[in-house]
């Protein structure tokens, strides 16, 4: 199944938000990363809600039938990425996520609203 990077995004921001995932956010990073078109962030109080949060992530968007490429942080629960090739899932800790602060590295980025 093909999906919209932009709809992937929606999907998988509204899943963190539906695990109660805080400062949840989508950076369009197309025009200047050929990394990906989309990053998506959110941020857990502990890495039982992190890794609860990226495993409703997966399982919603596994539901869509679009399956994650890689998955890395999930043991430790600090920092979970979801790539999902045009798309990568960030679910951080609150003090990894201050500590990295994607939002500033890729300050060039457009934030977009996905509700």
């Amino acid at each position: 199944m093909v999906i919209d990077p932009m709809e992937l995004a929606r999907e998988a921001a509204q899943a963190a938000e539906d695990k109660k995932g805080l400062d949840v956010l989508i950076l369009d990073i197309t025009q200047i990363s050929t990394v990906a078109d989309y990053f998506v962030l959110s941020t857990g109080n502990s890495s039982t809600q992190v890794k609860a949060i990226a495993d409703h992530v997966e399982e919603k968007l596994t539901e869509a039938g679009i399956k994650p490429l890689r998955r890395e942080g999930v043991r430790e629960g600090r920092w979970i990425l979801l790539d999902y090739g045009d798309v990568v899932v960030h679910v951080f800790q609150q003090e990894d996520r201050a500590y990295y602060n994607l939002e500033r590295l890729w300050g060039d980025a457009q934030v977009v609203n996905y509700e």
